[in-house]
C-alpha cells in the first residue's frame, strides 16, 4: 500500500519536528555549560576549563550531525509542501503547514533563535574575560622575563656591559 501525499508530509514533519527538538536540548546544554565556563574563567579554574572544552568540543560536533539532518528533513517537508527546496526555512515551512503544525514550527523557531541569540552574546562575554585574563598573563610574564634577565650597566669606558646575574649586588662599593 502506498503512502498518501498527507501521510509523507505527516512522516517528514514528524522527523523534522524530532530534530528540531534534540537540536534545542543540545543548545540549551551549550547554553549551560557557556555559563558554567564562565564562572570557571572568572574563579581561574584551569581544570575546569580544560573539561568545559573538552565537552564543548564534543557538544558541537553533535550540534553539527544534527544541523546536517535539519536540512536534509527540511529539505524533504519543503519538496512535499512546495516550499523553497534549495534554502528551506523553518518559518516557511510553518506558513505552508496549517494549524498545530505550523505554529509548532513557529515556537520551536523562537525558541532556537533566542537560544542562539543567547550563546552567542555569553560566547563573547566569555571570550572577553578570556582575553583580558591572557592580556594580565602576559604582562605578568613579561615581568617575570624581565625580573630574570641580566641588566644591563655601563661598563669600563662608557661602554653598555651585562651587570651582576643576580639581583641586589652593588655595581660599586663606593659612594
Amino acid at each position: 500500500m502506498e503512502e498518501t501525499k498527507e501521510q509523507k508530509i505527516e512522516v517528514s514533519y514528524a522527523k523534522l519536528v524530532s530534530n528540531l527538538e534534540d537540536f534545542t536540548k543540545l543548545y540549551r546544554t551549550l547554553l549551560d555549560l557557556l555559563r558554567k565556563e564562565k564562572e570557571n574563567l572568572i574563579a581561574s579554574n584551569l581544570e575546569a576549563l580544560d573539561e568545559s572544552n573538552k565537552t564543548k568540543e564534543a557538544l558541537i560536533y553533535k550540534l553539527r550531525a544534527q544541523d546536517t539532518a535539519r536540512e536534509r528533513y527540511a529539505r524533504e517537508l519543503a519538496n512535499l509542501v512546495g516550499a523553497d527546496v534549495k534554502a528551506p526555512r523553518l518559518l516557511e515551512l510553518a506558513q505552508r503547514l496549517a494549524g498545530p503544525a505550523g505554529d509548532r514550527l513557529r515556537a520551536i523557531h523562537a525558541t532556537l533563535e533566542i537560544l542562539i541569540r543567547r550563546v552567542g552574546e555569553i560566547n563573547k562575554e566569555n571570550e572577553t574575560y578570556t582575553q583580558s585574563a591572557l592580556s594580565v598573563l602576559s604582562g605578568a610574564m613579561g615581568e617575570v622575563k624581565d625580573t630574570l634577565a641580566p641588566k644591563k650597566t655601563y661598563g669600563n669606558q662608557g661602554k653598555m656591559a651585562h651587570g651582576p646575574e643576580k639581583a641586589g649586588n652593588f655595581v660599586s662599593k663606593e659612594a
